[in-house]
């Protein structure tokens, strides 16, 4: 079975914009001040409270405090609100279109809020009851995938400073390290919808 969330990215790999591309961590700054940037998501400390700026944006500590009340109603009540469930679906579909343009992935800018761009997230509702138990210890779950992404990350900025120059000299984004920036941002957001309390199917450690 596909997992429950879809990124999808229309490739952009010939005919690059040179000049958005030289000052792109300038450019996409606006968007990293609301909806993070491609580190490692949230910083959460004993409280569950997530950090600002770079991390998560400031949507994004919304949406983590949004995510502790789906905690206590999916925990007691076996539900999530579904105001509660779109403003974070909404939040990652922002996410998404950021951090493809902050990671190279595509030159047109991405708009504030929903708007059509050429990266998409979709998130398909679970189809039986929510998994209490999954749910009550998410965070801890989750650990294994914080570490091994904070390795796959670090391998991703490596080939990115390479497809920048690459891009400035040649007009091109290099065919591998395009489709592996592409295979980081799906594991980066399958992993965000699954602590954000989206999903309770497990994420597979994949770039697929």
């Amino acid at each position: 079975m596909p997992y429950p969330v879809t990124i999808a990215v229309e490739p952009a790999l010939t005919q690059r914009n040179r000049l958005t591309t030289a000052f792109r961590a300038i450019l996409a700054i606006p968007h990293v001040i609301l909806v993070g940037g491609a580190g490692l998501g949230f910083a959460y400390s004993n409280n569950q409270q997530a950090s600002a700026g770079a991390e998560g944006g400031l949507i994004g500590v919304v949406a983590v405090f949004l995510t502790v009340v789906s905690w206590f109603t999916i925990v007691f009540a076996g539900t999530q609100i579904a105001g509660i469930r779109q403003m974070i679906v909404f939040y990652l579909r922002w996410r998404v279109r950021a951090l493809a343009y902050l990671m190279l992935l595509e030159d047109a800018y991405p708009p504030f809020g929903d708007g059509r761009y050429p990266a998409t997230l979709s998130v398909t509702d679970p189809a039986g009851p929510r998994r209490r138990l999954s749910v009550a210890f998410r965070i801890f779950l989750a650990i294994p995938h914080m570490i091994v992404l904070t390795l796959v990350l670090f391998a991703w900025y490596c080939t990115t400073v390479i497809a920048w120059f690459s891009i400035l000299f040649t007009g091109r984004y290099p065919r591998a390290f395009y489709d592996f920036g592409v295979g980081v941002l799906r594991w980066r957001l399958r992993f965000d919808a699954y602590l954000l309390l989206l999903v309770d199917d497990y994420p597979p450690f994949s770039l697929q």
